[in-house]
């Protein structure tokens, strides 16, 4: 049995607004061979989203120098609900590069972890509604015109979806417009798209985005050929994990996560995650491949 990968890269981004560690911080799970070929698990806890890029970077080269292919996961969403490319009015690219590329243009985030993730996600409001939605939430201090703590009335027929397939099939996860409170992505979302976008710009074709460039279907190796790192978004609350004593949840998370895919790529059945359920409708997977991505494992 060939495996798909031979290296599984876990990150559990963060959207704090200065540098900080422990729990609710950025944590990246490595797990990869030793000098025996043993599976061995190493986890870091960067201080700032800064310096989880750059050693992220820093994970990937050295994976590549070794030959290992690498399953990269992120745990926020790496698209928007159907719709939201086309409401902005971005044009010329595939509608997720294109909101790739306005999100970077928009969101600054300082070394230190100062960011405008609130004002850009103000910026977006006043372009969709011109009022405080869809994007909702953040402390008191930060609220504007465009953007209230408080969610302002429910999404009706006419607005952008509340949440994109992945998210209904996943059940239990956010909608990607609640940018703050326990259990938002938005935050998240808005600062990590950047990050991933300039890890794939560095690299090129050698990075590909499950499921915008692989095509939602299931993968073998031969569709890998030449491939250094498959970048996922990953949801760890789809498994039941429970920290060790002492341990932060969040490392307890990438470390289960990163074992699981490796599990199943050991079995042979990780490939088939990479593809729909036979019961998925042919414009969710449309809208999965063209915009909203998919979470690796939801629905299965």
């Amino acid at each position: 049995m060939t495996r798909l990968f031979s290296a599984y890269v876990i990150v559990d981004w963060s959207a704090a607004a200065k540098p900080s560690t422990g729990a609710d911080s950025v944590w990246i799970g490595v797990l990869k061979r030793d000098v025996r070929f043993r599976m061995h698990f190493e986890s870091h806890n960067p201080a700032t989203r800064a310096a989880a890029e750059k050693l992220l970077g820093e994970v990937l080269d050295d994976l590549k120098k070794r030959g290992e292919r690498a399953l990269v996961g992120f745990d926020f969403p790496l698209g928007f609900p159907r719709g939201f490319a086309a409401a902005l009015k971005l044009a010329g690219e595939a509608p997720w590069e294109a909101v790739w590329t306005q999100v970077d243009r928009m969101v600054k985030d300082k070394a230190d972890n100062t960011n405008n993730r609130f004002g850009a996600a103000s910026e977006i409001n006043r372009r969709l509604t011109g009022g405080p939605f869809p994007f909702w939430g953040c402390p008191p201090k930060d609220a504007l015109t465009t953007l209230q703590p408080k969610r302002t009335r429910a999404h009706g027929p006419q607005d952008l979806p509340e949440f994109r397939h992945a998210e209904l099939a996943a059940r239990g996860s956010s909608s990607i417009w609640k940018l703050y409170y326990n259990g938002s992505v938005g935050g998240q979302a808005l600062l990590g798209i950047p990050a991933v976008r300039r890890l794939k710009q560095a690299r090129g074709a050698a990075v590909k985005v499950w499921p915008f460039e692989t095509g939602f279907k299931a993968l073998t190796p031969a569709d890998l050929q030449g491939v250094e790192a498959v970048a996922v978004e990953v949801y760890p609350s789809l498994l039941k994990v429970q920290p060790a004593a002492g341990e932060v949840k969040n490392l307890a998370q990438v470390r289960a996560t990163a074992e699981h895919f490796a599990r199943l790529d050991e079995a042979g059945k990780l490939g088939a995650l990479f593809g729909p359920s036979k019961e998925a409708a042919a414009d969710t997977v449309l809208d999965a491949e063209r915009e909203e991505g998919w979470i690796l494992g939801a629905g299965a």
